[in-house]
C-alpha cells in the first residue's frame, strides 16, 4: 500500500521541492512531480536549472523522448503518467492517480488556507487506512528518506 509523507511548515513549496528532488536522484529512487498548472510546473523546471548550486538535478516532463531515462520527472495532469517509485504531489486536491506509487510526498505550506486543505488531504488518506507519516520542517527536520 502507498505511503503518504506530509512536510509540514514548508515556507517555500519549489525550493523544498527541489531539494526533495535532489535527495531522491541522489539516493536512486526515480520520481515524478506533478503540478496542477503549466506556471508552476515551468517555475519548478527553472528552479531546478539552478539547483544545486554545485550540481544538477536531471529532469524532463513526462512527455518527452528522454522520459524512461530521467530520474526526476514534471507532470501535468493531462500528461501520460510514468511509471516511478515516487510521487510529489504539487497539487491541492489530492491526484487520482496516487495509488499508483509506492509512496507519495505532500507539502504544506505556511498558510491557513493551504493547512486546510492538507487536513482535509490527511483525512481522506488517513480515513482509507494508509501509511501516513509526517515530518514538521519547523523544528529542524532533516528530510531523510526523501
Amino acid at each position: 500500500m502507498t505511503r503518504i509523507d506530509f512536510y509540514s511548515h514548508v515556507a517555500d513549496k519549489l525550493r523544498t521541492a527541489c531539494m526533495l528532488s535532489h535527495k531522491a536522484m541522489q539516493a536512486g529512487v526515480p520520481m515524478v512531480v506533478s503540478f496542477a498548472d503549466e506556471a508552476s510546473l515551468r517555475a519548478f523546471d527553472q528552479l531546478l536549472w539552478r539547483y544545486p548550486g554545485t550540481g544538477f538535478v536531471p529532469h524532463c516532463r513526462s512527455t518527452e523522448p528522454l522520459a524512461a531515462q530521467t530520474p526526476v520527472l514534471l507532470h501535468l495532469p493531462a500528461d501520460p503518467l510514468p511509471t516511478h517509485a515516487l510521487l510529489m504531489s504539487l497539487h491541492a486536491d489530492i491526484v487520482p492517480f496516487f495509488s499508483r506509487f509506492e509512496r507519495v510526498i505532500e507539502l504544506v505550506g505556511l498558510e491557513d488556507a493551504d493547512k486546510a486543505q492538507a487536513r482535509e488531504r490527511y483525512r481522506f488518506y488517513r480515513d482509507r487506512g494508509y501509511d501516513l507519516r509526517t515530518l514538521d520542517l519547523s523544528k529542524g527536520g532533516n528530510h531523510e528518506g526523501a
